[in-house]
């Protein structure tokens, strides 16, 4: 599997030109806050369109800007974790992981809750199904993220800023499950940031923004 991004996003005050090719293993995108890293990949998931360019995922081509080829985010086949959690305060945790389930695939409920006690249990928060969001840490709380995130099965996982706003205690545990997920279940992994010692420590490749 191979990820090819050749694009191109214009604003009032600021361009976005982004290069760069990575294999299986974890690409580290490098940059100073506000310089397109978390736009860059919201354009590689389909949250954003870019004006210009290429995206090719595994032979496939997600976007084309000359050929008017933009597909939807559902047919991506990729896991996003944002830097602000995103987790749906007025749904439980075992509903926000589920979220993306119902979205994107048809299962029956004993199905899906075999998966979000799988996803919980393998980022070490087995039996906090029915808790809210607002009831847990910023460190659970990017957990459960990263639960969700790879609840579908996706091929790619994104992680944007994921230490951001935690202890440096919980963010070597979340870089630790960032080590980990890729290699085990086969996800080519981007993660964005602007910390250096956690992009060394994570990384297998590292690109420039």
């Amino acid at each position: 599997m191979a990820l090819e991004v050749a694009i191109k996003k214009y604003y009032p005050d600021f361009s976005l030109d982004v290069n760069f090719y990575t294999e299986k293993g974890i690409l580290g995108v490098l940059g100073a806050s506000g310089c397109g890293k978390s736009m860059t990949l919201k354009c590689i998931a389909g949250i954003e369109t870019p004006d210009e360019g290429k995206i090719i995922l595994n032979a496939r081509v997600l976007f084309d800007s000359e050929k008017k080829i933009n597909l939807s985010p559902q047919k991506r086949n990729i896991g996003y974790l944002f830097q602000n959690y995103a987790l749906f305060p007025h749904m439980n945790v075992e509903e926000n992981i589920m979220f993306p389930i119902r979205m994107f695939q048809r299962s029956d409920y004993k199905t899906m809750k075999r998966r979000v006690d799988f996803c919980l249990e393998r980022v070490n928060l087995s039996g906090i199904n029915k808790l809210m969001p607002s009831e847990l840490s910023g460190g659970m709380q990017k957990r459960v993220a990263i639960a969700r995130a790879i609840a579908t099965q996706p091929k790619y996982l994104f992680c944007d800023e994921p230490n951001s706003g935690l202890d440096p205690l919980t963010s070597i545990v979340i870089d630790k499950l960032i080590m980990e997920i890729p290699h085990e279940y086969n996800i080519t992994t981007i993660v964005n940031t602007h910390d250096m010692n956690s992009v060394m420590e994570i990384g297998e490749n590292i690109n420039y923004i």
